[in-house]
């Protein structure tokens, strides 16, 4: 199985070792840079709680002159991966979800009373809204963009000449924008079709979506929003 990974560095690297793992033979195609914003401005505080559902908001603060006074609070995370990003960067009080983002919600509903406020971390581009979500718990949420998503103008030299020769059985997708890019660099590179023929592995059916309306016919999407449900959907542990 040849599997293009168009995850960003460096957790495009960390999948593909996990992907080797299991008998694969991966190429690295990020179609997107992470950018983080290590100053960014996080208002006057404090907060009783952060919540974080992405891996790059909490290493976006690993280097934040005000890392510290977060590192104190509890962290409330999406799911296992984000977890263990917090844990890397210095959280010590730290509860995961395990699903969504309304399963988010519903941890914070349960942790953090009415009335409290929480720090929301997250990056530029991002589906949903965690304070409309928790709005029924009368939760306040202060939401700060500390990451970027930049997106590449075109794919790789190396996948672009795989998908082209019909090398590539599998792509990985684990955003709806990156997949929506995926597209993008392919047809700017012409081969558009020799992108949509192989098998495209999604984390969600919102991932897929996208993929699905540009005329990918093998399309397959995790049964739940977590890496490791998408590794088996490839190979199997």
């Amino acid at each position: 199985m040849h599997v293009l990974v168009t995850r960003p560095e460096p957790d495009g690297e960390r999948t593909a070792q996990k992907l080797r793992a299991r008998g694969c033979d991966v190429l690295l195609g990020p179609v997107l840079r992470i950018r983080h914003l290590e100053e960014a401005d996080l208002g006057p505080g404090p907060w009783d709680a952060v919540a974080v559902t992405s891996a790059n908001a909490a290493h976006a603060i690993e280097r934040h002159s005000r890392r510290l006074e977060m590192m104190r609070l509890p962290v409330l995370t999406v799911g296992r991966r984000t977890a263990e990003a917090a844990r890397t960067v210095g959280f010590t009080n730290i509860a995961s979800a395990h699903g969504n983002e309304q399963a988010l919600a519903q941890l914070i509903g349960d942790r953090v009373a009415r009335g409290k406020k929480i720090l929301y971390l997250v990056g530029e581009d991002r589906a949903g809204d965690l304070a409309i979500a928790v709005a029924p718990h009368g939760v306040r949420v202060e939401t700060v963009v500390v990451y970027r998503a930049v997106a590449a103008e075109h794919l790789p030299d190396a996948a672009s000449a795989a998908l082209r020769a019909g090398e590539v059985n599998g792509v990985l997708h684990f955003s709806r924008r990156s997949a929506v890019i995926y597209l993008d660099c392919a047809k700017a590179a012409g081969l558009l079709d020799s992108a949509l023929r192989p098998f495209h592995y999604c984390l969600s059916q919102a991932v897929a979506e996208p993929l699905v309306a540009a005329g990918a016919s093998r399309v397959m999407a995790a049964q739940s929003p977590e890496e490791n449900a998408l590794l088996d959907l490839v190979a199997p542990a």
